[in-house]
């Protein structure tokens, strides 16, 4: 029956076509073209057919852009022309101007992407017609539908295409998307016979295999949209590389070996990197990777390592060496110790803590990437539960929760080896939440660390928070009246969290002096918000000469700076540990003299604003509340958010003050009338 009824709209489509010919009308060749198009893919409309890997086998109402639609008719031509995807009596021929109108608000507004590939709405007889209410077919109407990109089904629905192209990608059906991509800088057949893509970041070049987008199906998984994180990484492993070299340090995740190699190939002869991964063919593509960027490999033997070979320009000698272990994470950072350590897994790190703190060496490094945005952000609470051991709801502020939240999870894990952190850096964004920790070796330093693990108390009416401290009751914390004015209880305890800071400042002022050296352009407008938002402070000057590379005391070591170079034999370039007392004198006196940190949390101002009543902007309130004498500074965390040392009551006074009610034109008007009068 289907099969008589594509029989039938084809033979009423034909009969139009040839009354429409015979009777001299004005549709120019190219909607011929794109009818005769539709009736070959007539055929083949409803059908699972193979996906294509050339273009000229897709339908015309697939393109890369709005010009692609507009040759199919030649627009600069005079006389009326017909739509390429519509037919006659749906869409009578007409002038340019408005054929070009209609090609753009029509079919490419609700356009579907594919890997650059833009699926436009189609309304040819491709389907079958739709019945009307009396059951006839052929007074029915045509059904407006999407053409597959990858196996040329026809589709009706926008949402029902992205997730037939989702099951694509999860088969690894990608192929026919790769022949039109304008990221693809060039194409070569790989040594196990599937083709894949060279991708450039950073100055680094690795091959991706077709569906390396799709962590089920490949084990080379690369994400672009990690680049923030990647480049993040980077800087904070040049930071440590300036204190001490060579240093080294572990990819624990190779993967592309993305990472490692833009280390080696930028720090040079500063660090010594290994890459592990457990895949036999991610080990394979990281070797195949260091070929393509001229990189020695190293055969993972894991013995004494030789000097490093001069870095010279001549064509053909190796620029770094990188070592490249088949082997598992956890084995890998049990065997070796390493001074710096990126853990970077897809979803949870909390899997391979334990391993990174047992082997690090004292005032390392570890960084750690976690991507399971659904339990961090308060999706999946039970599993939150069962990996972070935290309860958590869903707040204004649950991107620092769930900062706050890897970082007592990192910290718990350095305490059972007796080592204590300073937290360096915490980002959380759509994608990822990013923690970076200096190792403190000791019991002590693991003792204080441990007390700043706490409870959080919220208020789900106001919300409202404070960490609670030992001994005092929940409804004695908050400083909010809900619980005297509100029937039952409101306030309810979240965490356990850290309750330290999540920044340090002169780690990144360094960080953003090695981005602008290393020319990472994306990440120096974050990197100078995370730096006002660790001094909760609204300048914008931010100094980046001489003047900034002053001595700095962090975690008992003397950074060696510019400034003054003379003295800095005090600085631990060798990495070694120091000596119990001198350490201890050393924290003392960064004790004495460390600034203030920067108040938890933040509030949103779009959250209280009052209703019917306009905002001020919100560099003018930060303005206020800085008149107002309150620390006040921006987070990275949320464009509307204001960190503050004020009490949510002091916040919305200050809002209240200076906020203008939405209606006060209407009542001058009137007065001024009244005065006339």
């Amino acid at each position: 029956m289907a099969e008589l009824k594509e029989a039938d709209a084809a033979q009423l489509h034909q009969e139009d076509v040839d009354i429409k010919r015979a009777d001299g009308g004005d549709a120019s060749s190219a909607g011929d073209k794109a009818a005769d198009q539709a009736e070959k893919t007539e055929g083949a409309a409803d059908s699972d057919a193979k996906p294509s890997t050339t273009t000229s086998d897709r339908h015309i109402s697939i393109q890369t852009k709005l010009e692609g639609l507009e040759v199919l008719v030649d627009l600069n031509g005079a006389g009326r022309k017909s739509c390429p995807l519509c037919p006659e009596e749906k869409f009578k021929a007409c002038y340019s101007h408005k054929l070009r109108r209609h090609l753009q608000n029509l079919h490419w507004k609700v356009y579907v992407e594919f890997e650059g590939q833009m699926m436009c709405i189609c309304h040819l007889p491709c389907r079958n017609l739709k019945p009307s209410l009396s059951g006839d077919q052929a007074s029915g109407r045509h059904v407006a539908h999407y053409h597959c990109v990858v196996c040329s089904v026809t589709i009706a629905r926008k949402t029902d295409m992205i997730s037939h192209l989702k099951r694509h990608v999860n088969k690894g059906e990608t192929e026919a998307s790769y022949s039109g991509s304008s990221d693809v800088q060039y194409e070569e057949p790989a040594p196990s016979g599937q083709p894949y893509e060279i991708m450039k970041e950073l100055g680094t070049n690795v091959q991706l295999l077709p569906n390396h987008t799709t962590p089920q199906k490949s084990d080379t998984y690369f994400n672009r949209k990690m680049k923030t994180n990647r480049q993040l990484v980077f800087c904070s492993l040049a930071v440590l590389a300036e204190e001490r070299s060579p240093i080294e340090c572990l990819d624990a995740f190779g993967a592309t070996g993305i990472m490692g190699l833009q280390w080696a190939k930028h720090l040079r002869s500063a660090v010594k990197v290994t890459i592990t991964d457990i895949s036999d063919t991610c080990v394979k593509m990281i070797k195949e990777n260091c070929e393509l960027n001229n990189i020695r490999v190293d055969g993972g033997s894991r013995g004494p390592r030789g000097p490093e070979v001069a870095t010279s320009e001549v064509e053909g000698t190796p620029i770094a060496t990188v070592e490249v272990v088949k082997m598992d994470a956890n084995v890998t950072m049990h065997l070796w110790p390493f001074d710096y350590i990126h853990l970077d897994p897809f979803g949870t790190a909390v899997n391979y803590l334990d391993a990174a703190f047992r082997n690090i060496r004292n005032l390392g490094i570890i960084s750690v990437s976690s991507t399971d945005t659904s339990s961090l952000y308060s999706k999946s609470p039970n599993v939150t539960l069962r990996h972070y051991g935290c309860h958590i709801i869903r707040t204004e502020y649950y991107k620092e929760l769930a900062a706050r939240m890897v970082v007592d999870t990192v910290s718990r894990a350095a305490a059972r080896c007796n080592k204590g952190i300073e937290v360096l850096l915490a980002v959380a964004l759509e994608h990822f939440v990013l923690v970076v920790v200096r190792v403190l070796r000791g019991p002590t330093q693991a003792d204080e660390s441990t007390k700043k693990l706490r409870k959080l108390v919220h208020c789900q009416w106001c919300e409202e928070r404070v960490f609670l401290k030992k001994g005092n009751m929940v409804d004695e914390t908050l400083p909010c009246n809900c619980h005297g004015s509100m029937p039952g209880k409101t306030a309810v305890q979240l965490g356990p969290l850290w309750s330290g800071p999540l920044f340090n400042t002169g780690f990144l002022r360094r960080m953003l002096s090695a981005a602008v050296k290393h020319s990472m352009d994306d990440i120096q407008p974050l990197v100078k918000t995370l730096i006002c938002e660790s001094d909760c402070t609204t300048l914008k000057s931010l100094v980046h000469g001489s003047s900034a590379l002053s001595n700095q005391v962090e975690c008992g070591v003397v950074i060696k700076t510019l400034k003054s170079g003379e003295e800095s034999g005090q600085a631990e370039q060798s990495g070694k540990r120091k000596s119990g007392e001198e350490s201890g004198n050393v924290l003392k006196r960064m004790k004495c003299e460390a600034s203030l940190e920067h108040p938890p949390f933040y509030y949103s101002i779009h959250r209280h604003s009052i209703r019917g009543m306009n905002m001020p902007k919100l560099n003018k309130f930060l303005q206020y509340l800085t008149e107002a004498g309150f620390r006040v500074s921006r987070t990275h965390f949320d464009p509307t958010g204001v960190r503050t040392d004020a009490t949510l009551e002091q916040f919305k006074s200050v809002l209240t003050k200076y906020s203008v009610p939405t209606n006060t034109s209407v009542p001058q008007t009137s007065v001024s009338m009244d005065k006339t009068l």
